[in-house]
C-alpha cells in the first residue's frame, strides 16, 4: 500500500503544532453545557414514543426511503410533513434536506446566478461558505452585523448598473457568537435596495417565537425574507432541515439543487420524529419557558461576576472570548475535570485571537450549575 501523502501528513502536523488539531470525543457524564440541544427534545420520550406510534397507527414500517426523492423517496409523509411545515412558519412552502449542510449547500450552490452579487456576514457559517464556492455568482463578505458597511457595499454596486441579483445573507442567531443582527433594520434596508434576503435560522429555532417558531417569525418580518433555513437537529432535537420560502423557489430547488437531486431521502422514521417535535413545540411551552428563565439568570450571574470576556446575547448560546488555543483549550479542561462540558472553540473554526469558551444553556439546565461553572470560570481566568 502507498504511504500516506506526505504533503497531507504536512497539514496534519501543523494543525497539531498549532494546537488545533480535530479528535473525536466519546460519550461523557459532563453537565451539559455544549450540546445544540437547547430543549431537551433529542431525550424526549414522549417525542420517541410519539413518533414510533405514529408510524403504527399509520401502518407504516419502512426502514428507508429507498432512493432520492426524485426517483422512488418521495414516500407520503414528506408531503404531509412539508405542508405542515409551511403552515407552522407561515409561508408558501417548504422543502426538506437531509441536513443543514446539504440545505445551505444546494441553496447557494445553485440559487445565485453568474452576474448576481452576495453580501455574506462575515461570521456566517462554513456550510453556507461552502455553497457560495460552489457558485456562480461573486460574493463578497461584509463586517459582522455592520448594517452601515452593507448599505454602502450595496450602493457601490447598484452604482455600477450592475442588472443581476444582490442576496444578502446572514443568521438570525449566530452560531460562535450568540448573538443576532437587527432583522428589522436589515429587512427594510433590503426592501429599499431590491435586495433578496436569506436568513439562517439554524439556532433561532425553537428558542424564539410565541410557538418558537424563530426570530424572523417573532419580529414578524417574515414576508420581507426571500428564504429561511431552518434546521432541526438543535432546538427540535432530531434530524434533517428545510428551505422556506415561496412556490416557485420550491420548485426551482428540485431541479437545481444537487444536494437535494442526488442523495437518497430521509427514511420515514426521521419524517415522523420532525413533525411529532414541531408539533410538540407547538402545543408545549414549559420547556421555551424554563430555557428563558435560565438565559437570564446566566446573564445576570455573568454581570454579578463581572466577566467582561462574554459576548452579549440573548439566545441559547454565550461565549467568553479566551485569546489563543493554549489558552482556552486549558480553561476548558479545568471546568471540564471539574464536570462542566464547556468546550473551548479554536483557531480555525474562529479566527486567531478570537478563540472562546462556547457555553450552550438548555430547559433542563439547573441555576446551581450556572452558578458554580461561572465561578469556577471567574477564578480560573487569569487576572487583566
Amino acid at each position: 500500500m502507498k504511504v500516506f501523502p506526505q504533503v497531507l501528513t504536512a497539514k496534519l502536523q501543523e494543525r497539531n503544532q498549532a494546537g488545533a488539531l480535530r479528535q473525536l470525543g466519546c460519550g461523557t457524564t459532563l453537565v451539559d453545557f455544549s450540546s445544540n440541544d437547547y430543549l431537551g427534545f433529542s431525550a424526549s420520550r414522549q417525542i420517541f414514543e410519539g413518533a414510533h406510534n405514529y408510524l403504527l397507527k399509520n401502518n407504516i414500517t419502512h426502514n428507508g426511503a429507498t432512493g432520492s426523492r426524485l426517483i422512488s423517496g418521495n414516500h407520503g409523509l414528506y408531503t404531509i410533513t412539508e405542508r405542515y411545515l409551511a403552515a407552522f412558519h407561515n409561508v408558501e412552502s417548504a422543502l426538506i434536506f437531509n441536513s443543514g449542510y446539504d440545505a445551505n449547500v444546494g441553496f447557494f450552490s445553485s440559487v445565485p446566478q453568474k452576474g448576481d452579487i452576495v453580501l455574506y456576514d462575515e461570521y456566517i457559517h462554513a456550510s453556507i461558505r461552502d455553497g457560495l464556492r460552489l457558485s456562480n455568482a461573486a460574493a463578497y463578505k461584509f463586517a459582522h452585523n455592520d448594517i452601515e458597511k452593507l448599505t454602502e457595499a450595496i450602493k457601490r454596486f447598484r452604482e455600477k448598473g450592475m442588472e443581476g441579483e444582490i442576496y444578502v445573507v446572514t443568521e438570525s442567531v449566530f452560531s460562535m457568537d450568540g448573538d443576532s443582527p437587527d432583522l428589522i433594520v436589515l429587512t427594510d434596508m433590503c426592501q429599499k435596495y431590491n435586495c433578496l434576503l436569506v436568513v439562517d435560522e439554524a439556532h433561532a429555532l425553537g428558542v424564539f417565537g410565541i410557538k418558537g417558531e424563530g426570530l424572523v417569525q417573532s419580529l414578524q418580518v417574515q414576508d420581507k425574507v426571500f428564504a429561511r433555513i431552518v434546521t432541526f437537529g438543535k432546538g427540535l432535537g432530531c434530524h434533517g432541515a428545510a428551505v422556506l420560502g415561496s412556490c416557485c423557489l420550491k420548485e426551482y430547488l428540485v431541479n437545481f439543487a444537487r444536494s437535494f437531486i442526488y442523495t437518497t431521502g430521509l427514511p420515514p422514521h426521521s419524517l415522523a420524529t420532525i413533525l411529532t417535535s414541531y408539533n410538540y413545540l407547538e402545543q408545549s411551552h414549559s420547556e421555551r419557558n424554563t430555557l428563558k428563565d435560565i438565559i437570564s439568570f446566566f446573564k445576570q450571574e455573568v454581570k454579578r461576576l463581572e466577566l467582561k470576556s462574554f459576548i452579549n446575547s440573548t439566545s441559547a448560546i454565550h461565549c467568553a472570548i479566551v485569546p489563543g488555543n493554549e489558552n482556552a483549550r486549558n480553561i476548558s479542561s479545568v471546568l471540564q475535570q471539574n464536570c462542566f462540558g464547556v468546550k473551548a472553540i479554536l483557531s480555525p473554526t474562529v479566527p486567531l485571537g478570537q478563540e472562546r469558551l462556547r457555553f450552550c444553556l438548555h430547559s433542563y439546565t439547573t441555576k446551581e450549575h450556572i452558578t458554580q461553572v461561572l465561578e469556577l470560570l471567574a477564578a480560573t481566568l487569569p487576572s487583566s
